[in-house]
This record gives C-alpha cells, sequence and structure tokens, in this order.
C-alpha cells in the first residue's frame, strides 16, 4: 500500500514538473514574440497616440504667441532628458533657439534616458509659464550640469512648457 502511494507520488511529481516546464516555454515564446514586435514598432509611453495630425514644435510656437494655452499633438527633436529617471525632456525649435520642457501627465511614465537628436510625437497641453529659479536649478542638476552651471542661475525665466499625456519615440 505504502508503495503504492509513493510511486503515484512520484508519477505526479513528474507531470507537475513536465507541465511547469512547458508553461515557462510558451512564456519565454510569448516574451520574445513580443520583444521582436517592439523592435519593428515605434516606443510608446503614457497613452496610446498615432502620428496622425500633429503640428511642427515651430508651428506651436508661433500659436503661443497668440494664446497662453492649447491642447495639441506636436512633433519636434529632443534635446535634453533628465538623466535620472527620464521624466522630463525638452525639445528643439529649427529656427530658433526656443525650448519647451516636456513634463509627463501624472508623473505616470517616463521616457528612455539617452533619446537626445531623436524625434518624437507628443500630445498634450502646451502653456507659457514662468519656472522659478529653485526649479530651473533642479532641472539643471537633473540635466546633469555642473556646480557653476548651476549657481550662475539667478532669475526666473518665462518659457515655454507641456505636459503630455502619451509620447511616441520614432525610429530615426
Amino acid at each position: 500500500m505504502i508503495k503504492n502511494i509513493l510511486f503515484m507520488l512520484l508519477i505526479s511529481c513528474f507531470f507537475v514538473a513536465c507541465s511547469s516546464g512547458e508553461q515557462q516555454d510558451n512564456q519565454e515564446e510569448k516574451v520574445t514574440d513580443a520583444t521582436e514586435q517592439n523592435e519593428k514598432a515605434p516606443s510608446q509611453f503614457g497613452e496610446p497616440i498615432t502620428q496622425d495630425g500633429s503640428m511642427s514644435y515651430d508651428d506651436l510656437l508661433a500659436k503661443l504667441a497668440e494664446v497662453d494655452s492649447v491642447n495639441t499633438k506636436v512633433s519636434g527633436t529632443v534635446s535634453a532628458v533628465c538623466k535620472k529617471k527620464g521624466c522630463w525632456m525638452t525639445i528643439a525649435s529649427e529656427n530658433s533657439d526656443t525650448e519647451m520642457r516636456v513634463k509627463f501627465k501624472d508623473y505616470g511614465f517616463f521616457v528612455p534616458k539617452d533619446i537626445e537628436g531623436r524625434k518624437v510625437i507628443f500630445e498634450g497641453k502646451a502653456y507659457r509659464d514662468v519656472t522659478s529659479v529653485e526649479e530651473l536649478r533642479h532641472y539643471a542638476e537633473d540635466a546633469g550640469k555642473s556646480e557653476e552651471e548651476i549657481a550662475a542661475i539667478t532669475e526666473p525665466e518665462e518659457n515655454y512648457n507641456f505636459l503630455a499625456s502619451g509620447v511616441l519615440l520614432l525610429d530615426n
């Protein structure tokens, strides 16, 4: 009787081990498929957005000359990214030295820290604002600026900001 019970336990363990190995193989295949899919598609962060209907950053600057804020979708080139977390990025103008800081809605997502020079599309609210000295120094620290560069920030700045609900990182 004890031999039969031990035999049944041994067979049960064998089937459990085999089936869990199959499940692990299937999970590994799913992860590989998802990785391959992500390498083929643009990277998405935050809420899903498409490339359709975006305006250039320079067109947005012209629009913000007329209004204080606007909900829109914008395409541009990343000039800097927070080096600590990827919790903000700045977008450069092609026609001037005007940059826009893009933050992410509810601090709910981040972008890769190595995307300077990459094209992005982002959707949300653009607005003009005054940034305090304290906040400007914080951004400079996040960007990896030197102590001297940080100390040189002594005046608040009027600038353009964007609160993005979603970002699409395009392939170069």
